[in-house]
């Protein structure tokens, strides 16, 4: 049976962490309770050395005194109350009810720090899920289990999108009683957290939403937290109560940043721009619990939100979590200042698995080839722009101001959309046939000859 012990001093205080010297029996991730003068706080185990333990302090430790205090180590990790209720609910960063709705009190009590699924249990992503906007469901469709990041930048447009996405997203078949969406926000600006609350109460969808909020000015370390309380509701959604999931998780870059804060605070050796060398590992452990298991209907669908730091890809957040998820959808800064909403910069943009959720059975059958001969033209479209910029627009030949005329009609018409148009995929479908009904027909050489003949507008 476990001792719950209390220590009565601590060794020294770091920033958001503490150490307490004289330790036995604690172990890592480990609950405890720090009660000082200003009130009851709480923190978890994050490093063990001999008989010292660092503890990770989950709100402010200004004013803490290293005598003036009394810790006790639980000897249970962070637990949160789950059951069906959660869903409409707002919590903080570590799952405490934020909207005055009073605690969940019965359901299943669950340990945050899940684990990845286990390959062998995995089932393979299938089915898609439909966002109502064109750019994500016609060229980079989002599938059920899929994890697919939007790459931002500050001040782009990601916010809107999100809200777009958790109002709009549905799924096409029967199960669609059984759709949900957690959202989490780590290090989000007061105005923006109303204007989250307030586009899902206006909406209507609030009820079928979980939100963990860790505002701007929470602590930082909750912000390490917060994915995890997500996704463990998500989990908790998916395989007890068979529902299929979308977790929205911004921005990741606050994450991110939280994870430096604290590796720093520790002393460790960093990695590349201060960042902790377990980033990698760190990521994966949020990102791998995306996904649909053997002996569940449920399944969770991730789309993490990062703002890349000066719009670099190349940055360790973008880099890292490309290698880790199955695709990007990538948002350019020169297209919204073009006023283009949403504004996808389709060509590094991509969905991994894609191939296995549209087509037949699925979405339309000439969908994958329709996608392959978009993302071709406008390709060729780049190339175009590029030459006319040295000879002029009047110089090219005929076929490249069909192209030009092409890109044109694709940025206006399939790619432009309006903050409350939701398009279904067939809508999306026809408008794709639309614009490339421009091109000459020989053109179109990714397109199967007898869809050609049903739908080519020419």
């Amino acid at each position: 049976m476990y001792m719950i012990k209390e220590y009565t001093h601590l060794e020294r205080i770091e920033g958001p962490l503490i150490i307490v010297s004289g330790v036995s029996g604690a172990s890592y991730d480990e609950i405890v309770e720090i009660r000082t003068i200003q009130g009851m706080k709480r923190g978890k185990v994050v490093q063990l050395y001999k008989d010292m333990a660092v503890v990770q302090v989950f709100e402010s430790t200004s004013g803490m005194s290293v005598k003036d205090v009394s810790v006790k180590f639980t000897g249970k990790p962070l637990e949160i109350n789950l059951s069906k209720d959660i869903l409409g609910r707002v919590f903080n960063g570590t799952g405490e009810p934020r909207d005055g709705g009073g605690d969940i009190f019965w359901g299943e009590k669950m340990d945050v720090n899940g684990r990845p699924i286990n390959p062998v249990a995995r089932r393979y992503p299938r089915n898609y899920i439909q966002t109502g906007i064109s750019a994500i469901d016609g060229l980079m469709t989002l599938i059920r289990g899929q994890k697919l990041p939007i790459f931002s930048g500050n001040g782009l447009p990601h916010n809107q999108m999100a809200a777009q996405i958790v109002r709009q997203a549905r799924i096409f078949d029967n199960e669609n009683s059984d759709f949900g969406i957690v959202f989490a926000a780590m290090g989000l600006k007061h105005d923006d957290a109303h204007y989250f609350l307030r586009a899902f109460e206006e909406s209507g969808v609030l009820e079928r939403v979980v939100m963990f909020l860790n505002l701007a000015d929470d602590p930082v370390v909750e912000r390490i937290i917060t994915p995890r309380c997500a996704l463990t509701a998500a989990e908790y959604l998916a395989f007890n109560e068979n529902m299929h999931i979308l977790v929205i998780m911004t921005d990741m870059t606050s994450y991110c940043e939280a994870l430096r804060e604290i590796s720093s605070a520790r002393e460790e050796v960093p990695g590349r721009k201060g960042y902790p060398g377990y980033l990698y590992s760190d990521l994966s452990s949020l990102y791998e619990r995306a996904g649909m298991m053997e002996g569940s209907k449920g399944s969770i669908t991730q789309i993490p939100i990062l703002t890349m730091p000066n719009d670099d890809i190349t940055h360790p957040i973008p880099d890292l979590t490309g290698y880790i998820t199955e695709g990007q959808i990538v948002l350019s800064r020169e297209i919204f200042q073009r006023n283009i909403y949403p504004p996808i910069n389709i060509l590094p943009s991509l969905s991994r698995l894609m191939k296995d959720g549209i087509g037949e059975g699925f979405t339309r059958e000439d969908h994958p080839s329709l996608s392959n001969q978009i993302f071709s033209s406008y390709s060729r479209v780049q190339d175009v722009i590029a030459l006319a910029q040295v000879i002029g627009e009047d110089e090219l030949s005929e076929i490249d101001k069909k192209y030009l005329e092409f890109g044109r009609a694709f940025e206006n018409r399939f790619l432009r959309q309006d903050y409350e148009e939701n398009r279904n995929i067939w809508e999306t479908l026809d408008i794709a046939w639309d614009i490339l009904s421009i091109l000459p027909r020989s053109e179109l050489d990714r397109i199967d000859p007898k869809y050609m003949d049903a739908r080519y507008r020419g």
